[in-house]
């Protein structure tokens, strides 16, 4: 998780040194870029599914893994972008999430 972490952080300082607009507009391109890796995740699964009748079975599940895998870092390097201590900000939502799932009930 460390190495995600600092990678996350190597790409956000290069993305963010190159781009001369607003923090705000940086943002709001990372978020979308964002939405557009959460989209080849979907490609993936249905290429896995072999549902779509044009390409047949076009990917595989390691496919799926390796934009999950992307669309994960591109959150993260998104967090980067806007500063503050991203690793606390992470830590805190995901004890939030924890405490959640601990108090959801198993279904059979």
């Amino acid at each position: 998780m460390e190495e995600l972490l600092q990678v996350a952080n190597l790409v956000a300082n290069k993305l963010n040194s190159r781009f001369e607009g607003t923090p705000e507009q940086r943002w709001s391109l990372q978020a979308l870029k964002l939405q557009e890796e959460a989209g080849e995740v979907a490609q993936a699964v249905i290429g896995a599914l072999g549902v779509n009748p044009n390409k047949g079975h076009s990917h595989t599940w390691d496919h799926v893994r390796a934009e999950a895998c992307d669309t994960a870092l591109t959150a993260l390097v998104l967090l980067h972008m806007m500063g503050g201590d991203p690793e606390w900000f992470l830590a805190e939502h995901l004890r939030g999430i924890k405490a959640k799932a601990e108090g959801w009930e198993a279904t059979a």
